[in-house]
């Protein structure tokens, strides 16, 4: 079986809204700068660049090569052969790609943001293409235009996508379970495409250009709430073929989220009756990625070892970043931390198996 990079990014460059249509152009972001030849007070490092978009500014990072083990030209896709030649030596046979612009919300315009995830996804589906197939993608969706969005499901199926993304809240505070979902989670299950829950902010009001927009409330903690909405409202039932992915937002919060169904399965029933199934994440058809700091033994007495995966949030340099990930997890089974069963399938069988890459 491949090696599955489960959560890579990429960082968005010109290139991206090449692809924007023609009557919708004059929606295409420009970069802003400030001016950086001197200290700025009160400014993180790597946030003196942004994305102007609809009259707001949105982060476009300034990374460290360094520090993200990366070079630009890697990040952005410019490099299509060096990115695979690292790939290589990292092990990685494939690297399934998310965004950097889209984990937070540009927009609250349906034309705008049909414009910008178009266009992200034909840029990375010729990606894809030059890549031969080994860098894959989570297609971005138009969620305002949900008619559109059932087209992007076609297209993102025919052009190297391996997902379609969603953040646990949107859509002003719209949960993973509301119905307006349903034609799109119905399309995604026809395509054979998972939905993938990753961390992110779903609020068009709130910029990534005020570092606070980034605190787990805002921004890590949306996609374990899918988990519970899903689950409490009984989505899985209803799209039975269709495989769910956590993605980014650890997974030690599963043995919290199994107890809090427990507690409402026993003691709230009256107010809304669910079946609390005999093994949630399995019968949910769940997937969850999980990070080597992590105690990876107490995680799978909840979850099993058939649904965990494993990426190494390759450009990006937060908490969530380890370039070494997929190392580290084979050497997790070669010391006898995990089995070198479990090891296997997270690096390899369980990420094919939730993005259709066997």
């Amino acid at each position: 079986m491949p090696v599955v990079d489960a959560d890579a990014h990429v960082d968005e460059t010109e290139d991206t809204w090449e692809y924007i249509d023609e009557p919708l152009k004059r929606f295409k972001p420009t970069t802003v700068s400030q001016n950086t030849s001197g200290p700025i007070a009160g400014i993180a490092k790597g946030y003196t660049r942004y994305w102007f978009i609809d009259g707001r500014f949105w982060l476009r990072r300034v990374r460290d090569d360094v520090r993200t083990a990366t070079t630009v030209e890697k990040r952005e896709l410019h490099d299509i052969p060096g990115r695979l030649a690292h790939m290589d030596e990292l092990g990685i046979d494939y690297q399934v790609v998310y965004p950097t612009l889209f984990l937070m919300t540009p927009t609250d315009k349906p034309e705008v943001e049909l414009a910008l995830t178009k266009s992200y996804n034909r840029w990375m589906a010729a990606r894809s293409k030059e890549s031969g197939g080994r860098i894959r993608y989570v297609a971005m969706m138009p969620l305002l235009s949900m008619d559109e969005a059932v087209k992007e499901v076609a297209f993102a199926k025919e052009n190297g996508a391996c997902g379609i993304s969603k953040k646990g809240a949107e859509l002003g505070g719209r949960i993973a379970s509301d119905p307006y979902f349903f034609p799109l989670y119905k399309a995604a299950e026809a395509a054979d495409l998972p939905v993938c829950f990753h961390v992110g902010n779903g609020d068009p009001n709130m910029s990534d250009a005020d570092f606070t927009a980034l605190s787990p409330w805002h921004f890590g903690l949306s996609a374990i709430d899918a988990f519970l909405s899903l689950t409490l409202n009984e989505v899985p039932d209803k799209f039975p073929k269709l495989r769910w992915g956590f993605i980014e937002c650890m997974s030690s919060w599963l043995p919290y989220a199994l107890s809090d169904l427990r507690a409402r399965d026993e003691r709230t029933q009256w107010q809304q009756p669910f079946t609390m199934k005999s093994n949630v994440v399995r019968d949910s058809n769940y997937y969850i990625t999980c990070q080597t700091i992590e105690d990876l033994p107490m995680v799978m007495e909840y979850a099993g070892e058939d649904n965990l995966m494993a990426g190494t949030d390759y450009t990006h340099a937060d908490q969530s970043a380890e370039i070494q990930t997929m190392d580290i997890i084979k050497q997790m089974g070669d010391k006898g931390m995990i089995t070198k069963q479990q090891a296997r399938k997270i690096r390899e069988d369980n990420p094919a198996k939730f993005y259709g890459l066997s």
